[in-house]
């Protein structure tokens, strides 16, 4: 990492790297303080051993308030309710011990989640998207969810990318938090993904007996090139697996400092990013299924 650092002498340093799956970070809690949060520091001794001018920007995360009463701002103290959160409060502590120490220009960017059709599969907002696309088309029969009323201020990854890039512009480092203001469920979540594929749904039962029907659809019941969801069919079933041992019930974020001092506002809705999601996905499976087309005509060409 130093001989990298030194030889590139890089203006810019993002260090976006982690595990950084809340529930994995459950199952594998050592590994994740390795990544997470000691390989922060050894980023940050590589930059202190060098000598190496450069501005340094740490990915933080909301996930560090845990279950501190909302809204969170730079000023709220930390309560992590995860092995992920936990590290990213050490690396976050790192960062301004270094920045006060060794007078580097270190930040930390404390971003609430960032949602677009690049997040990983096995994320809740990409796992409803891409479970929408594929139910509505005939390819998966249900979605497993777990908490359905935990709730998190979601906003538009390339927003958040341009705040981080904002941070490093700055004539000194400090701390932001990046967030739209809004916080909503991931029953509003999914209930917006099926209709933004004309499914209604309706919720029957409680706890982990909680479903999800198709109340109505909006489409012909002829599409697609397999079975169509139908009214009454059950698309939405609760997974205990899913379900944190500390759950984080509650997170809005509080973006005002980075509004007033780098001049960032989120430029993306709610509903507009499940919109860009939903059709990505169903842009990926359009895709997929042309190319099984073109696979079928070689093989039956044979």
């Amino acid at each position: 990492m130093a001989d990298l650092i030194y030889n590139i002498q890089p203006d810019e340093i993002y260090h976006l790297g982690a595990q950084s799956h809340v529930r994995v970070s459950f199952d594998m809690p050592e590994y994740t303080g390795d990544v997470t949060g000691l390989g922060t520091v050894r980023l940050l001794e590589a930059i202190r051993k060098t000598g190496v001018k450069t501005k340094f920007y740490q990915a933080s995360s909301s996930e560090m308030f845990g279950s501190a009463p909302a809204p969170q701002n730079e000023e709220t103290p930390f309560e992590p309710r995860s092995p992920y959160a936990a590290a990213k409060v050490y690396a976050y502590w790192l960062v301004r011990n270094y920045r006060d120490g060794y007078n580097l220009f270190v930040t930390n960017g404390i971003l609430f989640n960032h949602e677009s059709p690049r997040r990983g599969e096995t994320f809740v907002t990409r796992k409803i998207t891409r479970a929408v696309a594929r139910i509505r088309y005939g390819f998966q029969d249900k979605l497993y969810l777990g908490n359905l009323e935990a709730k998190r201020d979601w906003g538009y990854a390339p927003d958040y990318v341009r705040a981080m890039w904002l941070m490093l512009q700055q004539e000194g480092p400090s701390d932001y938090v990046i967030a739209t203001g809004e916080s909503h469920s991931v029953r509003e979540f999914c209930e917006l993904a099926f209709q933004q594929v004309g499914i209604e749904l309706e919720w029957r039962g409680s706890g982990t007996s909680e479903i999800g029907l198709v109340k109505s659809t909006s489409f012909p019941a002829c599409e697609g090139l397999n079975k169509v969801p139908r009214p009454g069919n059950e698309v939405v079933a609760i997974d205990p697996r899913y379900f944190r041992p500390t759950e984080v019930e509650y997170l809005l974020g509080d973006a005002s400092r980075a509004r007033k001092e780098l001049g960032w506002e989120p430029s993306v809705t709610f509903s507009q990013l499940i919109k860009i999601m939903v059709d990505a996905d169903i842009e990926e499976l359009q895709n997929l299924e042309q190319c099984q087309d073109v696979v079928r005509k070689i093989v039956n060409a044979r």
